[in-house]
């Protein structure tokens, strides 16, 4: 596991946090300083941060646990999901739907429903369908795929969950804590890094920022595989 050097979070961006106005006193260990009313992030203290979560989730994903990405952010989402599936973990990258954790088996049956519309549209026979038909079928695959398509591939509840900004996530966060998830998050200057088992003080706005991020937890992942789950 090898860590990104200061230089290279540096020039990311993750330093930056929010305006001083909106920081989460909880968060001042780790703000270096003020510059022009913006709170700067102490990145010696990120990279000791990320180390700890990293080893975290390199134990667990070894014990073949399931870490789901989540962003909600709009500049974020191909990022997140291409480093999600770079390391074949699943993944969220519209806006967290409230009981996803909590009524996880009402939320599974979506996964049925969108396999069934696969191997029905891939089916020889549906080209014998009317237009009409068709769409209706190719409409509602659209919708459960861009909604629930990411976490698809689960067969049970995951056991941790990855989230590009916790203060965005809240939703996520929340479930999570009820169901007893572990939380790996970027923690921003304006939330409270006490919500969070495992947080890593960054920009959590940034898309080299969250890129950076996003793609060493996925190099992590991938060392960690179990041989039985990693992609060929």
């Amino acid at each position: 596991m090898e860590l990104p050097t200061l230089r290279e979070i540096l020039a990311a961006g993750v330093h930056f946090g929010h305006k001083r106005a909106r920081w989460n006193p909880k968060m001042a260990p780790y703000i270096f300083a003020t510059k022009n009313g913006v709170s700067i992030i102490d990145l010696e203290k990120t990279r000791v941060m990320l180390g700890r979560a990293l080893e975290f989730i390199a134990k667990e994903i070894s014990e073949g646990k399931m870490i789901v990405f989540v962003t909600s952010k709009r500049q974020a989402r191909d990022v997140v999901k291409n480093a999600a599936e770079s390391c074949n973990m699943p993944y969220v990258v519209e806006k967290w739907r409230g009981g996803t954790l909590t009524n996880w088996e009402v939320v599974a049956k979506n996964f049925k429903t969108l396999k069934t519309l696969r191997e029905q549209i891939a089916a020889p026979e549906f080209v014998k369908l009317s237009n009409i038909e068709q769409n209706q079928v190719k409409e509602k695959a659209a919708k459960i795929e861009r909604i629930f398509g990411g976490l698809a591939t689960l067969t049970k509840k995951p056991d941790i969950l990855f989230l590009i900004g916790a203060y965005d996530e809240k939703i996520a966060l929340s479930e999570a804590k009820k169901e007893g998830l572990k939380v790996v998050a970027l923690v921003d200057t304006n939330m409270s890094p006490e919500q969070v088992d495992w947080p890593i003080p960054a920009n959590d706005d940034a898309t080299k920022a969250i890129k950076i991020m996003a793609d060493v937890v996925a190099g992590v992942i991938k060392e960690n595989l179990p041989k039985k789950v990693e992609k060929n």
